[in-house]
């Protein structure tokens, strides 16, 4: 394993800082050196928003602004120290136990609540427990992504909030995003992330795969793309690691990333292509986006959303005229589809 001198700072609870850019809070991770011999100043990191903001001031940039340093007698190369070799830790989990408690109380999970009024109660349910996507009780209820892996072992949970109206997540004024084992203190845990869904490779061998970013976007896509098993990398620059990917071996893939985001992905194909038997790349939303869909960087949740569906229809009409859900309750009625019919 290569060991690097400077490297972004690990994360820890308040160890993200404000942008000097673009000014959004905990969203900038600054650099540190391993040795502990330089303290850089705190406009030396990245921000979160490499898309929006595209903040990136290296160590590197620093001494090449601050030359004096080096010539002063410091020797503070820009390379990387040399690699060091020592065995991996082993893999740390999360017990299941946990993992199924929270896989309930989804009347207080904001993003159940929204996406049960765009696809019924009973069909956001059965995609929540297909994903094993919890509630947890931080920030008043707020939705799990497990990551499973093939073997059914938990990995580790991404906690976000969302905005139950608008189905976003909730960015203001900070934004809400927080990990399982970081809430549960626990020492010495050995992160290895997979991709969102993996638990579900086994149990469909012949499907084809489609990777999104988001977790949220692979539940929307499934209900409308069932012929695909919908996979999630947690993020622009989420799961691409070998090991990662290897559990992809032999099977055919479509990678389908967020607007503008393209070319990152491209620069990934290589590592898919040595595993997966097919790997293509989808520029289905760059074809068909308008600029302002671009400048929202918008993902294929976002398309697949925009025509109301007959849940939402209906969720509208309640809004307008409450007494229309008494009536339905009443009556005992429900939604059909018109192929249905």
């Amino acid at each position: 394993m290569t060991e690097y001198r400077f490297s972004l700072q690990k994360y820890k609870r308040g160890s993200k800082l404000s942008c000097p850019k673009c000014g959004k809070k905990q969203c900038f991770v600054c650099y540190v050196d391993t040795q502990g011999e330089i303290s850089f100043p705190d406009y030396v990191g990245r921000c979160d928003h490499e898309q929006s903001c595209k903040y990136h001031y290296t160590p590197s940039d620093y001494f090449k602004d601050n030359p004096t340093l080096i010539e002063n007698g410091s020797n503070y190369s820009f390379e990387h120290s040399k690699p060091q070799s020592h065995s991996l830790p082993p893999t740390s989990f999360i017990e299941k136990e946990l993992m199924e408690r929270t896989l309930t109380n989804y009347t207080m999970n904001p993003l159940y609540i929204y996406l049960a009024g765009i696809l019924g109660k009973d069909e956001t349910k059965r995609i929540f427990h297909l994903y094993r996507v919890g509630t947890s009780k931080k920030w008043s209820g707020s939705t799990v992504y497990w990551q499973i892996d093939r073997q059914g072992n938990v990995r580790t949970g991404k906690i976000m909030l969302y905005d139950s109206t608008t189905g976003h997540r909730t960015k203001e004024p900070r934004s809400y995003v927080s990990w399982v084992h970081t809430e549960l203190n626990l020492a010495d845990f050995n992160l290895s992330q997979c991709l969102f869904g993996e638990h579900l490779l086994s149990g469909n061998p012949a499907k084809p795969i489609a990777i999104v970013e988001s977790e949220k976007s692979a539940l929307i896509a499934t209900h409308y793309m069932p012929e695909f098993l919908w996979l999630a990398t947690g993020g622009m620059h989420g799961c691409f690691k070998a090991d990662a990917i290897s559990v992809l071996k032999g099977r055919t893939v479509m990678l389908c990333p967020d607007l503008g985001a393209k070319e990152i992905w491209q620069s990934k194909m290589a590592k898919f292509s040595s595993v997966c038997s097919k790997v293509i790349i989808s520029d289905t939303l760059e074809q068909c986006a308008t600029d302002e869909q671009r400048k929202k960087e918008l993902d294929i949740a976002d398309f697949l959303l925009m025509e109301d569906t007959p849940q939402m229809i209906l969720s509208k009409m309640i809004q307008r005229n409450p007494a229309l859900q008494t009536l339905i309750d009443e009556l005992g009625l429900e939604l059909v589809n018109a192929e249905q019919i």
